[in-house]
C-alpha cells in the first residue's frame, strides 16, 4: 500500500478502499486510472500546470520508438550498481511525466513512486504502469515523509536541493539527468538563428556529495519528419519555433541530431 503525507497538514495519509485520509480528515480519492491527486488548488500556479495533452502525447510517441533507450540502459545500470538487487527500498521518479522512465526502475524488491504536476501525464502513467504508485503533486513540497527514499531520479525536471535532501534516507542516492553541451544542437540550429550550447557549469545541488558524473552522447537518426516534430513538441523550445522553422522540419525527408546527456550521481552522507 502506498505511503503518502497529506499535502495540507503533512500528517500521514491512511488508505481505506479508494480514499486517502489524514487525522485531520483531509481526503483525497484514488482516481479510476489508479493515481491520487495530492495537488491542492492553493498549491497551483495555473489552472492546468505542467505539460498539456499535446506535449504528453508527443513525448509518448517519441519515447516509445526507443530513441532514448541508451539513457534508460545507463540509469538502470547505475541503479543495479549502487543498490543490491535483493534489497528492499523506496524509489522516486521526481517529475515522472507519463511514467516511461519510472516503470523501468521497478524490481521485485522495491516500491516505485512517480510524482508530477501534470495531471494528464500522471493519468496516462497510472493507467499503463500498474506496478508503480503515481500521484499528482508539486516537487517543491513532496507528499512523503523525511528519509523515505533510497533512490531519487530527476530527468529533465526541476532539481530542488533541500526537498530532495529531505526525502532521501541516510546513504541514499540522487541521480540527475540534464542536457549536456550539444544536446539536440542540430534541431536547435533549425529553430534558432544562432543555436547556443547548453551550460553545464550550473550545479543546483550543494547539500549532497557528487560521487560520479558521466556524459552520454550518441546520434539519433530519424526516418521521417513526424518523429522530429514529436521530439520538438516535448522540448521547451517548441514554443519559440517560427513558422519558417516548422516548415523546414516538415519538409525534411530524414534528419539526424545528437542526444547529449549529463548524468550526475549524488549521495547523502550517512
Amino acid at each position: 500500500m502506498p505511503q503518502y503525507l497529506c499535502p495540507l497538514c503533512q500528517t500521514p495519509l491512511n488508505q481505506s478502499d479508494k480514499t486517502f485520509r489524514c487525522v485531520n480528515n483531509h481526503c483525497f480519492d484514488l482516481a479510476k486510472e489508479g493515481y491520487v491527486n495530492l495537488l491542492p488548488v492553493q498549491h497551483k500556479k495555473s489552472k492546468q500546470p505542467g505539460d498539456n495533452k499535446a506535449m504528453v502525447r508527443a513525448r509518448r510517441e517519441f519515447l516509445e520508438q526507443g530513441f532514448y533507450q541508451p539513457l534508460i540502459d545507463k540509469l538502470t545500470a547505475l541503479q543495479r550498481h549502487y543498490l543490491p538487487v535483493n534489497q528492499a527500498y523506496n524509489l522516486l521518479d521526481a517529475g515522472c511525466g507519463e511514467g516511461y522512465y519510472t516503470h523501468q526502475h521497478k524490481t521485485e524488491n522495491n516500491h516505485v513512486y512517480g510524482v508530477d504536476i501534470a495531471k494528464e501525464a500522471v493519468k496516462i502513467a497510472a493507467k499503463k504502469y500498474r506496478n508503480c504508485h503515481f500521484s499528482v503533486g508539486t516537487l517543491s513540497q513532496l507528499p512523503f515523509a523525511n528519509d523515505f527514499f533510497s533512490w531519487v531520479v530527476s530527468i529533465y525536471a526541476p532539481i530542488l536541493d533541500a526537498e530532495f535532501n529531505r526525502v532521501l534516507s541516510s546513504g541514499g542516492y540522487l541521480i540527475t539527468v540534464t542536457p549536456a553541451e550539444n544536446h539536440l544542437h542540430e534541431l536547435k540550429a533549425v529553430i534558432y538563428q544562432q543555436a547556443q550550447q547548453h551550460d553545464m557549469e550550473k550545479s543546483p545541488i550543494s547539500s549532497l556529495e557528487l560521487i560520479a558524473q558521466e556524459r552520454l552522447n550518441y546520434q539519433m537518426d530519424f526516418a521521417n519528419s513526424q518523429q522530429v516534430l514529436d521530439l520538438l513538441a516535448m522540448t521547451p523550445f517548441a514554443f519559440k519555433a517560427s513558422n519558417e522553422g516548422l516548415a523546414k522540419l516538415k519538409a525534411l525527408p530524414s534528419f539526424s541530431c545528437q542526444a547529449d546527456f549529463d548524468i550526475r550521481v549524488y549521495k547523502k552522507p550517512q
